[in-house]
């Protein structure tokens, strides 16, 4: 039977908290309390409607933790690693809101709304230092030469994370893209971070480099698939539910996967989409056109597709039984799916 992700998180979610307020931590001093309560804000420990729903649910520290466990290693001794995915996550998410003038994050304030924007920039780079900082205590918990490697998987994956940001900002100025252009932006925005969840659990593991290597295209096409699945939310999905408006990605022009394949089609959409901004009031109609035109059952399948292909590769790691479904039934609640 399907555990919920509040049922898997029972063990890990204590541990991966303590650990990232140890690293918190690290920050104090005594003249910066305000500077301390923003990143605590954030990472939704305080301020009004702090709690679960405020912090998010932990997926990508999880991910490293049910990997480490299921690639036969003692999840206690990746809880580093764990801490380090947030805070870039976390770093990632306050600098996102900046450049795409989000003034809400979880339904709170975000950062830049609250202290402005050069404080916020500030709070996103303390995250980012403290990530790395948070990787160091791997000396503390992991065999012998698991840092340095650990440390080259994560920074990877920031130089990843910036190049996917840049790609996802310069395409909403482009007229030119095709469908192939998506795949590098979301390898860099989502998939990037979630192989390097992966890897780093089967790293501190103590897997075979063939082994990691595998976990990691887990996670990878975990990572495409679960962007695919939020773009045909950010147009098909209930705002009510997933507290994402449909309205937003089509008027603030992003290139997600159902408007690239609706331009490829050559159709009204396309037309339309070419003469500027759509309009609020233009939404329906254009997401009816999207629908004629095929982009509704492409993206469901090409999520679906990406799904089933992550899944196999989670298979050919074998996967100690137990943890191994645990790991299976996250990866499908983070996709939405029921079995």
């Amino acid at each position: 039977m399907m555990k919920s992700i509040n049922s898997i998180s029972e063990l890990y979610l204590p541990a991966i908290e303590k650990e990232l307020r140890s690293i918190i931590a690290m920050a104090y001093h005594r003249d910066l309390t305000e500077y301390i309560y923003m990143l605590e804000y954030h990472l939704g420990w305080e301020g009004e409607n702090a709690g679960p729903h405020a912090s998010g649910k932990r997926i990508r520290p999880l991910l490293v933790l049910l990997t480490c466990a299921a690639a036969g290693g003692e999840w206690i001794q990746a809880l580093p690693a764990s801490a380090a995915v947030e805070l870039v996550h976390n770093f990632s998410l306050i600098h996102d809101d900046i450049q795409d003038n989000s003034p809400l994050r979880r339904g709170r304030p975000s950062i830049w709304k609250k202290w402005g924007v050069a404080q916020a920039i500030n709070a996103g780079d303390s995250m980012f230092t403290l990530a790395f900082m948070a990787l160091f205590r791997l000396q503390e918990t992991a065999t012998a030469g698991t840092t340095i490697p650990a440390m080259r998987i994560l920074q990877q994956a920031c130089l990843q994370l910036t190049q996917g940001q840049y790609m996802d900002m310069a395409y909403e100025k482009r007229g030119d893209l095709n469908l192939q252009a998506y795949w590098p932006m979301v390898t860099g925005k989502t998939a990037a971070l979630l192989s390097a969840c992966t890897e780093l659990g089967a790293l501190v593991a103590g897997c075979t480099p063939i082994v990691q290597a595998t976990y990691r295209k887990f996670g990878y096409l975990l990572g495409l698939a679960f962007q695919a699945h939020d773009d045909f939310l950010g147009v098909w999905g209930d705002a009510a539910l997933t507290g994402k408006s449909t309205e937003s990605d089509l008027v603030m022009g992003k290139k997600s996967l159902p408007v690239l394949f609706g331009l490829s089609q050559h159709g009204l959409f396309a037309q339309r989409w070419s003469k500027g901004p759509i309009q609020p009031d233009e939404v329906p109609a254009l997401v009816a056109q999207l629908e004629i035109e095929g982009a509704r059952i492409f993206t469901e399948k090409t999520a679906e597709d990406l799904t089933m292909q992550s899944l196999a590769s989670l298979a050919e790691a074998q996967p100690q039984a137990e943890i191994g479904d645990e790991l299976r039934d996250l990866s499908l609640q983070l996709l939405g799916r029921k079995n």
